[in-house]
Order: structure tokens, then sequence, then C-alpha cells
């Protein structure tokens, strides 16, 4: 019988020179995708922050910068005699501040008054006044004139809503309930529409930091306005790629949303089960941060960032700038756009919101100064 015949050894898998050249191919071939899809994002975010945009100045002749106000009023509103409620001292991982050991607060102004000045709210005991951080605002008058103050405040950079009465006599605020949920994980700004009813939207999906960022730089658009009451809490729109200001048109029809970084307002017709359905959206050249709805004639006044970056980087010497947009005949299909205020961040910087009442303009900041104006 023959010696049975020997085989030749089989290589081991990736030792021959072919397999290697191959796996060093796939190898960079995977690293040059993620590396253009890296820069793709990279340049996409950049143009959603507007980050090479610069502003023309438009001036207003009677204005001044409000005393007392020195490290941002993020949102304002204001009652219809004529008390305007300003949220001040926001506070964010990142985010510049002057003040950053300063709690935040509730400061009111009565622009009835000849030179009204800005005064700050007296809050109830019991209530967390060291932590407080307050950021997006609204309020509701009920049916026997109670003042209730909704105010979105981050603790501990945490995510609730705090429910306060207005008590005017006193010039102070009864805290009523504070407001946690699932569905409010990232909440900016807020529009109340009964005593303990609200909407709400949230900038991103996530609430931890990196998890937000990443959200942000892959343009994820999960970002969404929430409805809230005592008895339901559900998603009402989404889709967002930063869901910043919102507010409610005068005749309780229509919600505005404000998507920041995709340049829009979103138009949406509320229904009686208070879901939310998009009528249209407007499409602007600039960040939209929070929105005002004059009540006599339905505009809508918007803070805005015109260049987000140098706003998120904060350069001294390169401030970000300020502007500021009245919205007329949203509802048209040419709506008018006018840019009623634009400065380079020599006076103002970072404008978040401006409130109109009787001929007077307020425009607050993110971290900065707040302006007093008489058009």
């Amino acid at each position: 019988m023959a010696p049975p015949t020997e085989l030749p050894a089989r290589p081991e898998r990736g030792s021959a020179p072919g397999f290697r050249a191959m796996g060093r191919l796939v190898a960079v071939g995977l690293l040059g995708i993620a590396l253009a899809l890296l820069g793709e994002r990279l340049l996409a975010l950049r143009n959603r922050l507007k980050a090479s945009r610069e502003v023309e100045s438009v001036d207003l002749p009677n204005c001044h910068l409000i005393k007392g106000i020195e490290a941002g009023s993020e949102d304002i509103d204001i009652l219809p005699n004529g008390l305007a409620f300003f949220s001040v001292g926001l506070k964010f991982p990142g985010l510049h501040s002057f003040a950053p050991d300063k709690p935040g607060g509730i400061l009111m102004m009565d622009l009835k008054e000849e030179k009204p000045r800005a005064r700050e709210l007296r809050i109830s005991r019991g209530f967390d006044l060291a932590s407080f951080n307050p950021h997006g605002i609204s309020t509701f008058i009920d049916n026997d004139d109670t003042v209730y103050l909704f105010v979105v405040n981050h603790p501990e950079f945490k995510n609730t809503v705090e429910i306060f009465k207005f008590e005017e006599a006193e010039n102070s605020l009864l805290h009523l309930k504070t407001v946690k949920h699932e569905l409010l994980p990232s909440v900016n700004d807020i529009t109340a529409v009964g005593p303990a009813h609200f909407y709400a939207t949230n900038d991103h999906y996530f609430s931890d930091p990196f998890l937000k960022y990443l959200e942000t730089y892959l343009n994820l658009h999960w970002a969404n306005v929430v409805y809230y009451s005592p008895n339901e809490v559900k998603v009402v729109a989404e889709g967002f790629d930063s869901a910043n200001g919102i507010n409610i048109s005068p005749d309780n029809k229509y919600i505005y949303v404000a998507d920041v970084l995709a340049h829009e307002i979103h138009v949406l017709e509320k229904h009686p089960n208070m879901n939310l359905t998009q009528l249209k959206v407007l499409e602007l050249d600039t960040l939209v941060d929070n929105l005002s709805i004059d009540p006599s004639s339905g505009d809508i006044w918007v803070g805005c960032h015109p260049n987000g970056q140098k706003l998120f980087v904060y350069d001294p010497n390169n401030p970000p700038s300020s502007e500021v947009l009245r919205i007329q005949n949203i509802l048209s299909e040419k709506p008018t756009v006018t840019t009623v205020y634009a400065n380079n961040g020599s006076v103002l910087q970072g404008s978040s919101v401006a409130s109109v009442y009787d001929g007077k303009l307020l425009i607050g900041t993110l971290y900065h100064r707040a302006l007093y104006c008489e058009l």
C-alpha cells in the first residue's frame, strides 16, 4: 500500500501579504468614510450656526440698558396691565456667564410707570432659591383673574417646570407646584394654556450633555413639543432640529414654534384634544429664539442670534450680535418680516427675546444685558 500523500499546509488567515494589504485597504477606507462624514457634519453644523454671518446695525433712537440686569434675561412675558416678568441668570455647562455664582431669579417691571425699573420678586419660603436656574417663562390669567407664572427651571442642570401664583399686592410669587416628567427631558420654553396646563418645547431628545451634543452634531431632528396637563402628557409635534421658543396666537387657535438651528418658525393648528397639526413653516436667515405675540395685532416679535457660533464660543473682543424681527401676517402666503433692531454686540449681546407693550419694546439676552426702547 502506498503511503498517503501529504497535503501542503494551509496558510493562516491574514498571514499572507495579500490578506494584510486587503485589511489595510478596508481600514483606510472605513477611516476615510468616517472622516468624510465627520467633516460633512462639522460643515453642516457651521451652516446651521450661521458661523460666518455678520449683521449691519439697525438702531432705535430711544433705548437704554435696564439697570439691574447684568447676566441675562433669557425670556420676557408681559401681562395685559403692563407688568413685565423677566427670567434672569440662566446657566448651562459650557455657556458663558457674567455671574456664574449668583442664582437666577424673576424680575418685574411696570411699563405704565413714567420711568419703569426692574425689581426682583420675592419667592415664597420652601422653594430652593439657591438652585433656581430659570429659562423660558409664560403667564396665564384664570377666569377669577388669578395670575399664574410658569417657569422652566434647571436646578443642578436638571429639568422641571415651576408653577407660581403671582401676588401683585406683595410683589411676590407663591410656589404652587413642581412638574417633572419623562417626556420633559430637555425643556427650553413653555406657553401656558391653563392653571396647570401647558405646551413645552424640548430642544433635545436626550438629557445627558454628551448625548445632547451628539444629537446636535448628527442633526437627528429628534426635538419635540409636549402637551402637559394633570391628567394627560403627550408628544404633540416632533421632528424639530432644536425646538426653542413657543407661543400661542391671540385667538388661541395656533401654536408657534421656533426651530433655532433650522432657522424656522412653525405654525401649528391647535385641536380640541390639544393635538397639533402643522400648517406652514416660515424660513428665515437667522437663529430664532423666543417668540412673543403682540395681542393687539397678532404680530410675532422674535429675539434672534445672527451668529450662533459667537454665542456659544464667547470672545469678548468679538461678542455675539443681536437681532430683533417683527413678523406680520404669518398665516398669509407672504408674511412681512422686518428687522426692527440689530447690533454687533457693542451694546447688546445674544438677544433671545423681544416683547412689546403700548409702544415700548423690551429686548432680553441669553447671558448679557436687557434693553428698554420706546418705539
